[in-house]
């Protein structure tokens, strides 16, 4: 990786992180640097011509990564030398080679999922479970651990993970490097807790200053009442707008009772199916591109259908990969990191001129954090809230450090649940995983945390029901009798058509499904793919504007 990076940058124009990674890539480090500073780069430049693993939270950053490396760095031989790795990659792989008018042959791409899947490539971005699950010893797991003994892993946005998720991380952390393997957080936003709970396990480290320059971005005013769709009307005044909820239930109530024409206003949040939700992705990264601001504008307003101002509402699916750069943020707090993350979608590369407000936060009465399906930790929330107080105007990118280093201590953090539930994860896996493995499918319920079930609301079944029925088709065609090559062409043909299918589905939470089960109105139709797969056909509302309903729902939808 460092001979494709010299050969993209012959004169070694690095920047003081690059060139500070690049000094100590023998070392495991722990750094913080501020959104625009090249942590991508500074990653593969540690890597450097070692095996490496770049990690992520979720599958579209690490899309975007991948296409980004792809692109930008490593051009050629991409298949030999760069892969991505979570759940949907095989399907990610064929419909990108459909898309480059097949680059590779069925053979080659065979191939080339094959060495994805093992491991076999320089370099994997891919999310944590693919690697961390070896800390629940499920059976395989000693192959995993001898690969990660001589590799480099990169962790980036490591204060995104839950509780539970962070435990495993800093066990697996201390594993792999008894074992001889090296690692480097990098992030923007660094719990301090984090280093906390490495240095306790005996994990050596270099750290330094946090990354940063003088850049005054953001300009913070704390609005200690509810989120309203009122203030969104009041504010919108030619310009873009972001609003985050942080719960889907509270998104679709803002997006109803908002009251501006309807075709500037859009709504983003996890329950659309795959097919709309890429397209929403693509339509928001479009509408708030920070290029834009570097662009003919007249240009851009010449094309039809641009939309020039407007107001998106979305939920902590916007807290991470898009590029987006708002003129305004209006926000439920959730805690401060995910606050910081929802103002890097604000002003993401201009710098603030004037004492205007541009990022308005709401603190009380907010979703999300209350209830059995809370997923926002209450007690941080609190302590969040409580340093926000002592903010107004102007906030430096090193006055967030500090507030972050003041709710994320060890100090701060140590009475609560949310502390215990970290260490207490970290005792289990010491004490009874050693004796008792976990079953591949148990580990994989375990990362992904939340019981969930992958639906087709009835109308796009409807709407689609010859190509879904197509694709269905090639998924039931037998392997028995074909001759090696018919073989491999049959399995992408599987893959491609798994892809389509895959596009008409929407990911919806156990409660919702279980709503769906109980209800008069909401049949469930299970339709038989093969004696391994099937799939789930609801009766519920859907559409473009809003996304996945259940028809009367009572209960607060905490799910993003």
């Amino acid at each position: 990786m460092e001979d494709v990076l010299r050969k993209d940058n012959p004169k070694n124009d690095w920047n003081a992180l690059q060139k500070f990674m690049k000094r100590h890539k023998d070392e495991n480090m722990v750094v913080v640097a501020q959104t625009g500073y090249g942590k991508t780069e500074a990653g593969l430049l540690w890597i450097g011509n070692n095996k490496g693993f770049f990690t992520l939270p979720l599958r579209v950053a690490i899309n975007a990564i991948y296409d980004r490396i792809v692109k930008n760095i490593v051009r050629e031989n991409v298949e030999k030398r760069i892969g991505l790795l979570h759940s949907d990659f095989r399907e990610y792989y064929t419909e990108k080679n459909s898309k480059e008018n097949k680059l590779l042959k069925n053979e080659e791409l065979s191939e080339y999922i094959n060495r994805t899947k093992q491991f076999s490539l320089p370099l994997t971005i891919c999310t944590i479970d693919q690697l961390f699950d070896f800390v629940f010893r499920a059976p395989g797991f000693e192959l995993k651990v001898a690969t990660l003994s001589y590799s480099k892993v990169v962790i980036d946005e490591i204060q995104m993970y839950s509780a539970d998720l962070l435990a495993y991380l800093i066990y697996g952390l201390k594993y792999i490097t008894d074992f001889g393997g090296k690692f480097a957080i990098m992030t923007a936003t660094l719990p301090r807790i984090v280093t906390y709970l490495l240095k306790k396990e005996g994990v050596k480290f270099v750290t330094t200053e946090p990354f940063t320059n003088d850049k005054k971005r953001h300009s913070l005013k704390v609005m200690e009442e509810n989120i309203n769709a009122e203030f969104i009307k009041e504010k919108y005044r030619n310009n873009k707008i972001l609003v985050v909820c942080n719960t889907v239930k509270k998104a679709k109530e803002i997006y109803e009772n908002l009251d501006i024409p309807k075709e500037e206003l859009n709504l983003i949040h996890s329950r659309f199916i795959k097919r709309d939700r890429t397209n929403k992705e693509k339509e928001i990264t479009e509408f708030a591109n920070p290029k834009r601001f570097r662009e003919d504008i007249k240009n851009r307003r010449e094309k039809e259908g641009y939309q020039e101002n407007g107001v998106w509402i979305g939920t902590q699916v916007l807290e991470a990969s898009l590029d987006l750069d708002f003129d305004i943020l209006i926000t439920e707090l959730s805690d401060l990191n995910g606050l910081f993350q929802r103002m890097g979608r604000c002003f993401r590369n201009r710098e603030k001129v004037d004492e205007e407000y541009n990022c308005f936060v709401f603190t009380k009465e907010c979703s999300g954090i209350k209830g059995a399906k809370a997923i926002i930790d209450k007690e941080i929330h609190e302590k969040s809230e409580s340093v926000l107080l002592k903010v107004d105007g102007i906030i430096s990118e090193a006055q967030k450090l500090d507030l972050i280093n003041s709710v994320y201590s060890y100090e701060s953090l140590k009475d609560t649940k949310y502390f215990n539930k970290v260490t207490d994860n970290i005792k289990y896996l010491k004490k009874y995983i050693v004796e008792y493995e976990k079953t591949k499918s148990e580990v994989q319920r375990i990362f992904r945390n939340i019981a969930s079930y992958d639906v087709i609301p009835r109308i796009i079944y409807e709407e689609n029901f010859e190509e879904i029925n197509r694709n269905i088709e090639i998924l039931r065609e037998k392997m028995k009798g074909l001759s090696e090559d018919d073989r491999k062409k049959l399995r992408i043909r599987k893959i491609e058509a798994r892809g389509e299918l895959n596009k008409f589905k929407v990911t919806i939470p156990d409660f919702e499904y279980r709503k769906l089960e109980k209800s008069k109105n909401n049949e469930i139709e299970k339709i038989k793919v093969n004696d391994y797969e099937e799939l789930v056909v609801v009766n519920c509302g859907y559409s473009y504007e809003k996304g996945f309903e259940v028809v009367q729902e009572e209960e607060e939808d905490n799910f993003f």
